[in-house]
């Protein structure tokens, strides 16, 4: 595949965060905000707020109730077996088989996730985190089956967001829901708490529709060997686990990735970017053309009904 270079001989005046450009690996200090909000502005407490400023992440056993989580489960065996879903453009399969590895844009496509990305508490969380008015970026099922299921090798995910989107600072949220149990066996979700104060910067130039293979196995914009070692020195690593129903609010910038899962027990997870409505994207910093909207929301800002609908 061919790699456009145009990216490599200017950083643009506007692009606090460059990647991609240099011919090695920088880490450089975070220049934005964590928390956005205050204490009183939602439902997390100061300890809560102080807790994820430090490590950029929050988890809960049982923020959803149990009808959601059993809906959604049941949606997500619909749509797996579903052999009209795996020829869409938003699925992704995974590189050495015909299993799903992701579908892109479910709120979209689902009525079920829908509704669950706007549930109220997850819609309260992300407000309060990102300071005000928040619409949804990304959203994603990530199925990772017994024996089979892939890792996600380590990252930044406001790297790639940055980068290849176009999207300016650190104001954003993921969140992920566990549809299965999560177990320390079967690939969970791991971070590096803390590593969200610091931006890596990545080496190598962004190829062309570089989304088609980096959904399915991601070699750019992965940070180098001893960047990341740097970051386990410093901070060590925490893999949230949990039943179904568990909930993980992890930062944009926050290093993560899963191990593959050997075990016979699936893990499969929901996850929902939210992103402040004042850091909508601009033109992508590699200087290519956007990846598509299913990806990487470019078109619909509205904020998200607060209170949400149930």
């Amino acid at each position: 595949m061919m790699q456009s270079t145009a990216h490599t001989a200017h950083v643009r005046a506007d692009d606090r965060y460059p990647s991609r450009h240099a011919p090695v690996a920088q880490i450089s200090p975070r220049q934005d905000p964590v928390v956005h909000g205050k204490t009183g502005e939602g439902p997390l407490t100061q300890h809560q707020l102080l807790f994820y400023e430090d490590n950029g992440y929050l988890s809960f056993d049982a923020l959803l109730d149990e009808a959601d989580i059993s809906a959604a489960l049941q949606e997500l065996h619909r749509l797996r077996h579903d052999e009209a879903t795996k020829r869409m453009d938003e699925a992704v399969i995974e590189p050495d088989s015909r299993e799903l590895r992701s579908i892109f844009a479910v709120h979209r496509s689902s009525e079920v996730l829908h509704r669950l990305s706007q549930h109220p508490r997850l819609v309260a969380i992300a407000r309060q985190l990102l300071g005000g008015d928040v619409y949804i970026h990304q959203s994603r099922v990530n199925y990772k089956g017994g024996f089979r299921g892939k890792e996600f090798y380590w990252h930044s995910d406001f790297e790639t967001w940055h980068v290849e989107d176009g999207v300016p600072a650190m104001r954003m949220v993921s969140c992920s829901i566990s549809l299965t149990a999560n177990t320390p066996h079967n690939g969970p979700l791991m971070l590096i708490p803390g590593s969200h104060q610091r931006y890596i910067s990545c080496v190598g130039a962004t190829p062309e529709q570089h989304y088609r293979d980096s959904l399915r196995r991601q070699e750019v914009g992965v940070p180098d060997d001893d960047s990341l070692t740097q970051l386990v020195n410093d901070f060590g690593i925490t893999a949230p686990t949990g039943l179904a129903g568990a909930v993980t609010f992890f930062e944009c910038n926050i290093m993560h990735g899963s191990n593959s899962n050997i075990t016979p027990l699936p893990r499969s997870n929901i996850f929902i970017v939210y992103n402040s409505v004042d850091n909508t994207p601009v033109a992508p910093f590699c200087g290519l053309a956007p990846r598509p909207n299913f990806i990487a929301e470019r078109q619909d800002f509205t904020p998200l009904p607060y209170p949400a609908p149930r």
